[in-house]
């Protein structure tokens, strides 16, 4: 994850092609033609042994023999010549390459290594960026730059769009170019053997020129720097995508329920949501997507207002928005009164508001009007259907003028083609989106709406978790270990159950035995009725095999079940190797949901939290959802709220809802587990009973590995750092629980903010803040481990307890060159030494990291600042401007 030399690729100032050519339709020959006809104003050097020039431009023969440095080199010569050129470049200093040669995994030299790695072993040490390779090229229309081989030129635009699939490029292109779409960058990526999409993300994310980024995707090769790089752009501009193989399923042979269920769809589904990536399925639907997100105004809300003048185009709209689960605006009363006003007696006197099919532009601008101020329309959608008695172009001019400064969006559709071309071009040209069907608009309302709800998720508050719960980590662990050792992999059921007991998780009394008297005797002292399973390292799914008999009332029955159920096993599983039985009491609650919770891991994204509908069926009804770890209770909410179950559990008629708040917790005492115990690979409790008392696992079983790799490579999220808490006395006594913010923080946040003096607003804002919005909160609290991290000084008990006294925070650049802090601590606890001490914690977190530079930007008033950093040993450098002292720690050279 870096955007380290990117500028040297995506803005260039100059560009060497090696392998061009004069010979028709090569890839050399097209490259070059693109590059000279595309406007580009810096050198641009063809490299070509047998040439004097190329395309009318002077040659060189080789990359020595260049005049100047290139800022960026397109290769596009044989595999077996890819690494020479390479080093080349890399001895004269070049950053940057695009790399169009395909098959360099197949070339191998004597040393084993294949062309491919030792390419990118040169880059590497030079810190030289590679796009490609196998890729169609690069282009940037803002500053001519056509650096592919391309059949198609393009203009420029504010939407960048980033593909894996060089075909796919192309077919784009087609379509862009035939609809007048323009790109800010169209990025070719290939097999992604050094830019990646976590890359690409982070430089557009900031990019002024982009205001949408369109993604192709195939698949993740770095699943955190993706999603940390999406997260963080998400906040500032739509980001949307496509994904190919949407059907492909994981492995058949998993161990689990969960295992079997967790298509790798699911996953990816799972990882954008978090990541606040909005998913399409078609090209149209993505361009229309971005469209209408990159002019998006304020989101007020999910209700939609129609106005029309065809009552069968009206209700094409409802269908397609009911369809998509929308939501209707019904109108308020004195809006059909103020309606009725301006409106033909025959109007429809409903939404959608049908102003009837002679409707000229001044009609449909009064009905505007008078529906926009409707407090119950979040959004409009105005439609039109062309008929003998009016001009689609003055119905348009009309629209136009009423809306072009609302402050709610606007949607537009013209039903048609010819008829309608000259009024979608001036809503083109106005800036107000429009759609050539009914279907399209509502799509595009709904992009807008599903958007928002994952902004939403990006900035809410989650609740706190109650605070008196610690799980016995080291206990299960041991449980863990003592399995692997044995050389299984497979947990029984009553150590599977004792596991999540260790993380506070209800499951049923189990018991072991042996053989067919044990449990007779285990049935007679746990009372009847019971359960009877059968016990076996080498039988997971033991219903499916008659291993499991419920409600036994007597010993006789026991025995006669566990004898029955040994013969059986016998005879259809001869090499199964049974240990005994577990006997457990039967639980039954009338009303009661059978629920399946579990976890798998997923080859790209790891762990993966799953919930559903459970029992016996549960592969049948395939009603699930998926959420990546770790869980707080918001996202426990959305992930049960994401199934068709989650309707039945909040009760109907006589059955009373269940107990959410403890479903929700189980799900974060699950993801906590997943977290803690890297051992853990698949886990299973299903069922998992449901009602208004809480949830008790019923049957549970967890699947183990030796190989336990760092959370680091594990988890494509990073987790709470709980490691990094730790308990601080100051010199005068005071202790202070110093630990990472968390985003449940956000209410204790407010009020340090409350207790501080305008004095210390200004030195942290550099001027007069009364209060942070929730969006800027949430972005202080809800942290990407990955890259940010802040401290707090909480007090941790006596009658302050929980309050913040101090905060110090960084923001670390995506290639960790530089962290830049900002502190803040109480004024009426100033002095004691804390502003010292959370900036010897943040240094000595960032030089652990290898961040390289520690900066900050002080007030020339803000003497203590000013005093604390110059004991610390930062520099500082006056910036007469911004009137501030830029103050800088080198922090790796410190550390030599």
């Amino acid at each position: 994850m870096s955007t380290i030399n990117l500028d040297h690729l995506f803005k260039p100032k100059s560009v060497a092609v090696i392998g061009a050519s004069n010979r028709p339709h090569s890839v050399g020959h097209v490259l070059m033609r693109n590059l000279l006809a595309g406007g580009f104003d810096g050198p641009i050097m063809p490299v070509n042994p047998r040439s004097q020039s190329i395309g009318g431009v002077l040659a060189y023969p080789d990359v020595n023999s260049l005049p100047v440095v290139p800022e960026l080199a397109v290769i596009c010569v044989p595999p077996k010549a890819v690494v020479p050129v390479m080093e080349c470049l890399a001895e004269k200093g070049c950053l940057a390459a695009i790399v169009l040669t395909a098959g360099l995994g197949a070339e191998q030299y004597d040393d084993k290594r294949t062309v491919k790695q030792a390419m990118l072993d040169i880059a590497a040490q030079r810190k030289m960026r590679l796009l490609g390779p196998n890729c169609l090229g690069l282009m940037v229309p803002g500053i001519g730059l056509n650096a592919s081989f391309s059949h198609q030129n393009i203009g420029s635009g504010k939407i960048a769009f980033v593909s894996q699939s060089g075909a796919l490029c192309t077919a784009v292109l087609d379509w862009a170019a035939a609809r007048g779409i323009g790109f800010s960058h169209f990025i070719s990526l290939g097999e992604c053997d050094d830019v990646d999409f976590g890359d690409v993300i982070d430089y557009l994310g900031s990019d002024p020129n982009t205001r949408a980024i369109m993604l192709y995707i195939e698949s993740i090769h770095e699943r955190r720097s993706f999603i940390s790089a999406a997260r963080a752009a998400s906040r500032n501009k739509p980001i949307l995508c496509i994904k190919s193989g949407r059907f492909a399923e994981g492995a058949a042979a998993a161990a689990s329920h969960t295992g079997a269920l967790a298509g790798a769809d699911d996953v990816f589904d799972a990882a954008i949501k978090r990541a606040g990536v909005l998913r399409v399925y078609t090209v149209s639907e993505m361009f229309s997507a971005a469209e209408t997100l990159s002019r998006m105004r304020p989101f007020r809300g999910d209700k939609l207002g129609i106005v029309t003048n065809g009552g069968g185009i009206g209700v094409l709209a409802v269908d397609a928005l009911i369809e998509r689960q929308g939501h209707l605006a019904q109108l308020d009363d004195s809006t059909i009164a103020e309606l009725d006003k301006v409106l033909p007696p025959t109007w429809s006197r409903a939404n959608p508001v049908d102003i009837i099919g002679d409707a000229p532009g001044e009609r449909y601008a009064k009905a505007i009007e008078t529906v926009l101020t409707d407090s119950n329309i979040d959004s409009l959608l105005v439609m039109h259907a062309p008929t003998a008695i009016t001009d689609p172009v003055e119905v348009a001019r009309g629209v136009i003028d009423k809306i072009k400064d609302s402050k709610k969006n606007i949607l537009t559709n013209w039903v048609g083609e010819a008829t309608v071309a000259e009024a979608r071009n001036m809503f083109y040209a106005a800036g107000i989106p429009t759609y050539r069907t009914p279907e399209n608009a509502v799509a595009a309302f709904q992009h807008m709406v599903n958007y928002r709800k994952l902004q939403d998720l990006l900035m809410e508050t989650p609740p706190s978790v109650p605070r008196d719960y610690t799980p016995q980590t080291d206990k299960a662990r041991s449980i863990i270990h003592s399995a692997i050792h044995a050389g299984r992999d497979m947990l029984t059921e009553p150590e599977a159950k004792a596991v999540l007991e260790c993380y506070g998780i209800n499951t049923v009394k189990t018991i072991a035995a042996s053989d067919v008297e044990e449990a007779v005797r285990t049935a007679d002292d746990i009372g009847y009725p019971i359960a009877l399973k059968i016990l076996s390292d080498d039988i997971s799914h033991k219903s499916d095999v008659g291993g499991v008999v419920l409600n036994l009332d007597s010993s006789d029955e026991v025995r006669a079940a566990a004898t029955k159920m040994q013969r059986t096993i016998a005879q259809k599983f001869p090499k199964a190797r049974l240990r005994g039985f577990t006997i457990q009491e039967m639980v039954t609650r009338a009303g009661a949901r059978e629920l399946i919770v579990g976890m798998t891991t997923d080859p790209i994204f790891g762990p993966v939290i799953l919930f559903g509908h459970g029992g016996v069926e549960v592969e049948v009804v395939r009603d699930r959802a998926m959420a990546l770890p770790p869980l707080n209770m918001k996202l426990a909410r959305e992930l049960v709220e994401g199934t068709r179950i989650y309707k039945l559990l909040k009760g109907y008629r006589d059955v009373p809802p269940v107990n959410l708040e403890d479903l929700y917790m189980t799900l974060v005492r699950l993801s906590q587990l997943v977290v803690h115990l890297g051992e853990v690979v698949e886990l299973d409790m299903n069922p998992l009973l449901a009602d208004q008392h809480g949830v008790i696992a019923l049957d549970a079983r967890i699947k183990v590995t030796p190989k336990v790799v760092s959370d680091d490579k594990r988890l494509a999220i990073h987790p709470y750092p709980r490691h990094l808490k730790q308990e601080l006395v100051m010199d005068d006594g005071t202790t202070y629980l110093l630990r990472p913010i968390k985003p449940e923080d956000e209410p204790a946040h407010y009020e340090f903010m409350s207790r501080l003096t305008p004095e210390d607003i200004h030195f942290r804002f550099f001027g007069s803040v009364r209060e942070l919005p929730h969006s800027e909160m949430a972005r202080q609290t809800q942290l990407d481990y990955d890259r940010d991290m802040a401290f707090l000084a909480v007090v941790p008990d006596g009658p302050e307890q929980g309050q913040i006294h101090g905060i110090v925070q960084v923001v670390i650049d995506p290639n960790n060159e530089h962290a830049e802090y900002a502190i803040m601590v109480r004024s009426d606890i100033k002095g004691r030494g804390l502003g010292r001490v959370l900036m010897e914690q943040m240094i000595a977190y960032c030089r652990r990291k290898g961040t390289e530079t520690f900066i900050g930007q002080v007030l020339p008033s803000n003497r203590r600042m000013l005093t604390l950093c110059e004991k610390l040993g930062f520099s500082r450098k006056y910036i007469p401007d911004e009137d501030v002292f830029e103050v800088t720690l080198p922090l790796q050279r410190d550390a030599e």
